[in-house]
């Protein structure tokens, strides 16, 4: 039997029993009632810690990072390095955010992003612009995820279209099916691969002449191109974009609708806070496959068709013994696959939440919702595909540079809004329109260069802004700042002017309850932060704050936001 028949042979073994694995996640701690958006779309609240833990390693750290961050330290060396330090900066974050937004969204029943925001500031109209943002900011995440899978699939053997549509749709029908459960199961098996991988890597390098031999190689390479921003250390004034990147990057991922998904399925605040403790192991994980791209370039690995994407596969191909190169294939696999679906299944709470039900369906029942959210996930993944098929699949990781900025204008309302409801409903929708043109604009403004600093295309040549003095600056960043400027003076002009602002219905305890708490989800009920049927919302004597007691509507199910 030939090596490379072994290497598939395992490689298809792993993935048909992770097919089967999916289809059978839907009788995991399956619910009595497995017909609402809670149960298909956040696995019923109920993760404990290890579940949480696998389903937040599976969908936060993909094959895009996996294949991606060393193919970047591949080709230019340093730059790729941002990523290290942006998921160690996340962790703290995590651990101070997310608990806060677990326990409000416990309280409230919120599933998305885009649900806080109008509750916190009344407005059912900012929720649904954060959730369409949040919507077209994931398409090409997901979209990435599947150019990460095509490069898999090709250096295994099975290129072309069909291959990866398979792919897609089976994912699809698992997701369907078990909803965020299937991911979450899936996660247990992505992980023990990947560190089976991890393992072999690392005997592999030391095999072959250890990092010294590594580095030092890799450092000749870099002098002998022609491109003067590569390298293993930053050139002198690539500072600044490397530090704003890692910042953005920090930042951006908090406003993800996948990134808070896997949160709100932890059965309690300890779990949240357990599991926003330990990400930084995956940042050693992250760090040994940023080095392997430069242990590549050391070795001499060529990627297929100039496709950086390809450069891990192949290194895997050549390097590992025939029976563990299939493992680490279906580990990239499974990796690329579970945060598609995640991100699917976020995308789809996002639409039904903040659009299909004020918008178009104010009474849609639970069956109703979850039915729906099914539905359009699959669409979400067969859209992302449909875009990899459509265009050319660097312009598509463009495309997630751009989802990237536009996910950024989302913070105010989202992330600091966990903190403070300070800002004026009007104001945040101002500054989310002001940092969105001012981002697309820099964007479509940035010429594609090639290797050797070459101009290869006018517009959307990436997400770093040129400085005249070689420099660069992230984007995201600055029209991030201009959205802050904008909310900050529009709030005061709006204050001054006397604009009546949208009323806050959380409260200061919202963001410390916990599981067995007895208001836990008192307002599942919630119409555009205004509680349905003229009911007080229900608070202890002592608290105070900017909520107040609702004013009854003419209907229940009209979901107009209730003004002070």
């Amino acid at each position: 039997m030939s090596d490379r028949t072994v290497e598939v042979g395992v490689f298809v073994v792993l993935m048909a029993g992770v097919v089967l694995l999916g289809f059978g996640a839907a009788r995991w701690r399956r619910p009595a009632d497995p017909l609402t958006l809670e149960e298909w779309g956040v696995g019923g609240r109920a993760f404990g810690n290890w579940a949480t833990w696998f389903l937040l390693g599976g969908s936060m750290y993909s094959a895009y990072t996996f294949i991606a961050v060393p193919a970047v330290t591949y080709g230019v060396g340093a730059v790729g390095w941002f990523a290290i330090p942006f998921a160690i900066v996340t962790t703290p974050l995590t651990f101070i955010f997310t608990t806060r937004a677990w326990s409000v969204a416990r309280r409230h029943g919120f599933l998305t992003h885009s649900e806080f925001a109008a509750a916190r500031f009344g407005s059912r109209g900012l929720g649904a612009l954060i959730a369409v943002t949040g919507i077209l900011a994931t398409i090409p995440y997901v979209a990435v995820q599947l150019i990460s899978l095509q490069a898999v699939l090709s250096t295994v053997g099975f290129g072309g279209e069909l291959p990866l549509l398979a792919a897609v749709t089976l994912v699809s029908v698992c997701t369907f099916r078990s909803g965020l459960r299937a991911p979450a199961l899936l996660s247990v098996v992505k992980d023990v691969l990947l560190a089976w991988m991890l393992l072999t890597a690392t005997l592999m390098v030391a095999m072959y002449g250890g990092w010294d031999s590594t580095f030092r190689i890799a450092g000749e390479r870099f002098a002998a191109t022609p491109n003067p921003a590569d390298g293993l250390l930053l050139p002198d004034n690539g500072h600044l974009g490397f530090l704003t990147l890692v910042i953005g990057s920090a930042l951006a991922i908090f406003a993800y609708p996948h990134a808070l998904l896997g949160m709100l399925a932890a059965k309690d605040r300890a779990t949240v806070r357990r599991n926003a403790a330990a990400l930084p192991i995956y940042c050693v994980a992250l760090a040994l496959m940023a080095m392997l791209g430069f242990f590549a370039l050391a070795r001499g690995v060529t990627p297929a068709d100039g496709d950086l994407n390809t450069v891990v596969p192949r290194m895997i191909h050549e390097y590992f013994p025939s029976w563990s190169a299939g493992i680490a294939y279906a580990a990239l696999s499974i990796a690329a696959l579970i945060p598609a679906a995640v991100m699917s299944i976020a995308a789809a709470n996002a639409f039904t939440r903040s659009l299909y039900r004020p918008y178009l369906r104010p009474g849609a029942s639970p069956a109703t919702e979850a039915w729906v959210s099914r539905w359009v996930s699959l669409i979400v993944k067969f859209g992302a595909a449909a875009l990899i098929l459509t265009v050319d699949p660097a312009f598509s990781v463009d495309l997630q540079l751009i989802g990237g900025v536009l996910i950024l204008q989302t913070l105010p309302a989202v992330f600091l809004g966990l903190l403070t409801a300070w800002f004026h409903r009007t104001a945040l929708t101002a500054g989310m329109l002001t940092g969105l043109a001012v981002g697309v604009g820099m964007l479509y403004g940035i010429p594609k260069t090639d290797g050797a600093g070459r101009v290869v295309a006018d517009h959307f040549g990436g997400s770093s802004w040129p400085l005249g003095d070689g420099g660069s600056v992230y984007v995201g960043v600055v029209a991030l700042l201009a959205n802050l400027v904008a909310v900050v003076g529009c709030t005061l002009l709006l204050r001054a002017a006397g604009v009546r602002e949208g009323v806050d219905t959380t409260r200061p305890d919202d963001y410390l309850a916990d599981a067995g708490d007895p208001y836990l989800k008192r307002l599942d009920d919630l119409i555009d932060g205004s509680p349905a049927n003229g009911r007080a919302v229900p608070a202890p004597a002592q608290h105070g704050g900017r909520y107040r007691r609702a004013r009854p509507q003419r209907k229940a199910d009209e979901g107009q936001p209730i003004e002070r």
